[in-house]
């Protein structure tokens, strides 16, 4: 049986590409040095594409694959894929929900901690030699702070629960309220933030959700509280923060996630208060192999039965 041809738009982990090539005619289009002259050449010859959460595919893409039939997806965002180009063509995509969490909520409590105690910046603090002239300063307690939750999904409910070893208060803010949920919900973004010693990001990436952390909501937080992102750069309006972390109108700033990756703004990493990580939420072995077996699973679902096994609602 003729192996189903497969666009690899992308670098992948050298366990998924290793096993793609294995299963699949792949092509990588990262290879081509006219993209779109290769893909108006043979975009035809492609049922399927594999792509992450950072590239994703864009309309024009999906236009040239005239025969596509499926998306895999390697990770939990999907910002940057056209949904709507692909439902037009009844293309259902698959992506890598849930193994994640885990890592993903360990990485936002972990810039909580980081933010608030300072440790990082302690770090570098001993190894200019500071500890010699003075002790490091105090910093923010933890233990029993109020923890704001922006967008209780999946992710959200791992980073509450963790919170709760911590004896922190949880309250959330959604579109509407999570029906069962134990967290105290908030209306507004605003209140939320007004309310939190700590406000986390875990909302989804879009045009929807672009700039939701605004100038006023950063305002409403203050300058004695924290704000952490581990969800998509988008979302925080990143000048409106950098003015804040500058002024020092908020206590300071955890990020995972920038709005133009890797590029990180010189003033961003310029301010102390702030605890900056290379969006390595995800980063682990165990969680990223969980990762590339959801992408091979979702594929492989649907060359046997029509469907991925992990779709995008």
């Amino acid at each position: 049986m003729t192996q189903p041809r497969i666009l690899q738009l992308g670098r992948l982990l050298p366990y998924l590409e290793q096993t793609l090539a294995q299963r699949y005619d792949v092509h990588l289009l990262a290879n081509e040095a006219d993209p779109k002259a290769f893909l108006a050449r043979e975009g035809a010859s492609f049922s399927g594409a594999v792509t992450n959460a950072g590239l994703g595919i864009d309309g024009d893409t999906i236009a040239a694959l005239t025969n596509l039939k499926v998306i895999s997806s390697f990770g939990v965002g999907f910002d940057k894929v056209d949904l709507p180009a692909a439902r037009a063509r009844g293309i259902p995509v698959g992506y890598t929900p849930d193994v994640l969490n885990d890592c993903v909520a360990d990485t936002a409590f972990s810039l909580v901690m980081d933010v608030g105690r300072g440790f990082t910046a302690s770090d570098r603090y001993l190894r200019r030699g500071d500890w010699l002239k003075a002790p490091f300063p105090l910093a923010t307690r933890i233990s029993g702070k109020k923890l704001g939750i922006l967008g209780l999904g999946r992710i959200g409910n791992v980073i509450a629960r963790r919170a709760s070893g911590f004896d922190m208060e949880v309250r959330y803010h959604n579109r509407r309220p999570v029906e069962g949920s134990p967290y105290g919900y908030e209306a507004s973004l605003e209140g939320l933030a007004r309310w939190a010693d700590f406000l986390v990001i875990a909302a989804a990436g879009g045009a929807d959700t672009k700039h939701l952390v605004s100038r006023e909501i950063l305002a409403a937080l203050g300058p004695k509280s924290f704000i952490v992102n581990i969800a998509r750069g988008s979302v925080i309006d990143e000048e409106a923060l950098i003015e804040a972390l500058e002024n020092k109108t908020i206590g300071g700033a955890g990020l995972d996630v920038y709005q133009d990756e890797p590029r990180v703004p010189e003033r961003l990493i310029a301010c102390e208060n702030a605890v900056l990580y290379p969006h390595l939420a995800s980063a682990t072995h165990e969680t990223r192999k969980a990762m590339a077996d959801q992408v091979l699973a979702n594929l492989a679902s649907f060359f046997e039965t029509g469907k991925v096994a992990v779709a995008v609602p």
